[in-house]
């Protein structure tokens, strides 16, 4: 059976997108049913997306009926994704806020369907903080987001707001339909990256994690169905589609940001690189080279990882270890000290595991003395692997209540 898509468009100058959107969805199979909102008409008109979809194209919330389905409620309901691409920021605003003032906003509270937005819009208006608050909120209540590309836009600005490739709005509904949904309600917190922490305006320290690991769990988790945060430091990959990036720079600021979500999350996985050590002082000007030696005081950063372990109530709290020596024993004493349900350990000295790679040779560590040794593999395998054993570390511990 087709799977049935609601495309939303509202009045961006990318509702012309739509179009090839809507023949790119009907030439792989799917059922297409349109949804415009007024604004929208005057960019592209409902013959040319009627022709496309092979479907009425829906306007107006009181129009004559076709049949006796109320209008909005037969297509949330008939609805597999609903899917806004381009969405304005004044429609995510409404959409935040609840209102159901046209049929595409009425449709959208009404649907209990998986939702995908595409904002489209003025890079100021997007960085503008009362949209990125409507955003986020939406995120929070488990709306997914194909956040904007950066370029030209038709305004003659530069920056964030092109409504995203339609390969990768499409890439991130075909996500949907081929996920588990084991964690669905679930929140899932993942850290990722290194920290960098400043010696003076130009140097820090900081390590060689790419973060691809993390954000290759944060992936994962988000096609399982969860609500992921993602915490990351300073690197160069695209956020997965529908999570909610937290960038940091340094230790503190990771600390600041995890504890921040800690109390409503149900899985937290750090996955993070996250600097033992900072500068004591930073410089307030560029250090130059008089001396031959120059001696840096360092001090211990936060410790996240033990925090959490501290004070964590019913959640399930992951870990990582990166070791050189003593791979047993190292991790089961952190595994321990830290209060962890799941210890992942890279063996740093193996072929094909580290930093920067794209894959990885990791062992399992469970409290009950359990190991589980993986051979190489890419990092969302990995990725995969651990959410699989998270998900069975939340069944065990909603069997405990």
């Amino acid at each position: 059976m087709k799977k049935s898509i609601v495309l939303g468009i509202t009045g961006s100058i990318a509702a012309y997108k739509a179009a090839e959107l809507t023949s790119m969805l009907v030439k792989k199979g799917y059922e297409v049913y349109v949804i415009m909102t007024q604004a929208a008409t005057k960019f592209v008109t409902p013959l040319t997306l009627q022709t496309l979809s092979q479907h009425p194209v829906y306007v107006e919330m009181f129009d004559s009926p076709q049949s006796w389905e109320i209008g909005h409620i037969s297509l949330a309901q008939r609805a597999d994704v609903v899917l806004v691409a381009p969405a304005t920021a004044n429609f995510i605003a409404k959409l935040a806020a609840g209102l159901a003032d046209d049929l595409l906003s009425a449709t959208l509270l009404a649907t209990r369907a998986p939702v995908i937005i595409a904002p489209a819009m003025n890079v100021g208006m997007y960085e503008n903080p009362i949209f990125q608050k409507s955003m986020q909120f939406l995120k929070e209540q488990g709306y997914f987001f194909v956040e904007p590309d950066e370029g030209r836009l038709a305004c003659g600005t530069t920056g964030k707001g092109r409504l995203a490739e339609l390969d990768k709005i499409v890439s991130a509904l075909e996500e949907i339909f081929s996920a588990k949904h084991e964690l669905s309600g679930k929140h899932v917190l993942v850290t990722a990256g290194p920290t960098r922490e400043p010696i003076d305006p130009v140097r820090f320290l900081s390590n060689y994690s790419s973060g691809k690991m993390g954000y290759a769990i944060a992936q994962e988790a988000r096609e399982r169905g969860a609500r992921v945060t993602l915490v990351s430091g300073p690197c160069h990959l695209e956020p997965p589609a529908g999570v909610d990036l937290i960038p940091v720079e340094t230790a503190q600021e990771m600390f600041d940001a995890v504890i921040k979500h800690f109390d409503t999350a149900d899985v937290v996985i750090k996955a993070a690189a996250v600097a033992d050590f900072r500068p004591r002082q930073r410089a307030a000007e560029k250090i130059k080279k008089d001396e031959a030696v120059m001696t840096l005081e360092l001090e211990r950063t936060p410790d996240i990882l033990q925090h959490l372990g501290d004070n964590k109530r019913d959640q399930v709290l992951v870990g990582f270890a990166a070791e050189t020596e003593n791979i047993v024993e190292n991790a089961r004493a952190k595994l321990k000290r830290k209060n962890l349900d799941l210890l992942v350990a890279n063996d740093l000295t193996e072929e094909g595991a580290g930093f920067g790679v794209d894959t990885n040779v990791a062992t399992l560590f469970f409290p009950d003395g359990t190991t589980v040794k993986l051979p190489k593999m890419t990092k969302r395998e990995l990725a995969r692997a651990i959410i699989d054993q998270v998900i069975k570390l939340l069944t065990t511990k909603k069997r405990m209540v």
